[in-house]
């Protein structure tokens, strides 16, 4: 696979255009997940006019629609960052992203929690940054995540699944809209989507199945919506659990006794918060190999990203 492209705020990646001339440089975005994408960083205040340094600026007035004020003086740059986002988001369009990271809490940039600011009234965290909201807006089946809430294992896990995950469905797309890759597509992902949202993976399948005759363009919209609707779902340990179980039935006829009982114990023990997720996926993944389970072995869900980012070790 080639590198994943995410559109990245630039002070995350060290890029000194702050209001006050510094950067919040995250070495894990750099240094670690920076082995697997490619990042374009964008800075919505530096791309809009505004220099560096420069007054901070904060969101003032309703949560759902605030304005983009500096603090003090109470200049409005609300009209300039909208006009420049607008134009910004289109021009993104042909940049090929899975994804975005923003800066969090920023009034420009922030995804959710951001402070907005009423007359006689404390601070709410109620805001999204301007530029954050209308990217959010033209590309809602896009990835994103800020990256205070990247320092979540679960958040984390979940949102590098998702980019990975899209960047899969944009590869296949470029191969053709052919109704044999769709199904090729959601027969190695079905136990993945299983992992967050049964509900979402009996409308796809339906869809799928129901797909011959309708038209491809109309039946891949539809089940692109539906698998990342899926994704933001959090797999859960209840939800694994049962991802992990199903997997067994696999092995029915193939595990001794021991080999079954060493494996109940390791799932019950990953349940019951004892062990991380990657030890009962390396024991599966053994048995896998071992006993040649060919339907397993195209399951994404055992490999949804590289293990050396080892994001199922905390999860």
């Amino acid at each position: 696979m080639e590198k994943i492209r995410l559109g990245i705020s630039a002070c995350l990646l060290g890029e000194k255009v702050r209001y006050d001339g510094g950067h919040k440089l995250d070495r894990f975005l750099t240094e670690t997940l920076g082995e697997y994408v490619e990042y374009l960083p964008v800075c919505p205040e530096v791309e809009c006019g505004m220099g560096v340094p420069r007054q901070s600026m904060r969101l003032e007035g309703a949560p759902e629609s605030p304005r983009l004020v500096t603090v003090g003086t109470g200049r409005d740059f609300t009209d300039r960052m909208l006009n420049w986002a607008k134009k910004r988001v289109r021009e993104l369009e042909g940049e090929d992203l899975c994804g975005f990271i923003f800066k969090s809490g920023s009034p420009s940039s922030g995804m959710e929690h951001v402070k907005v600011y009423e007359a006689n009234s404390p601070a709410r965290k109620m805001g999204t940054g301007l530029f954050a909201s209308v990217f959010m807006k033209h590309f809602p089946r896009l990835p994103v995540e800020d990256e205070g809430r990247l320092h979540d294992p679960m958040l984390r896990e979940n949102f590098i699944e998702r980019i990975f995950v899209f960047k899969r469905w944009r590869e296949m797309l470029v191969q053709g809209q052919k109704l044999n890759r769709l199904v090729q597509f959601h027969a190695r992902h079905k136990l993945l989507i299983m992992a967050h949202g049964a509900r979402h993976l009996r409308l796809m399948g339906k869809l799928v199945a129901e797909a011959k005759g309708r038209g491809s363009i109309p039946v891949f919209a539809e089940y692109e919506k539906l698998l990342m609707e899926a994704l933001t779902l959090k797999a859960t340990v209840k939800k694994n659990t049962n991802v992990l179980q199903h997997m067994m039935g696999y092995f029915k006829k193939q595990l001794s006794g021991r080999e079954k009982m060493e494996l109940i114990d390791v799932i019950s023990r990953y349940y019951n918060g004892d062990f991380p997720l990657i030890v009962p996926i390396v024991l599966i993944g053994h048995y896998v190999q071992k006993y040649n389970q060919e339907y397993l072995k195209e399951q994404y869900y055992l490999n949804p990203h590289p293990l050396e980012l080892r994001l199922r070790n905390h999860v």
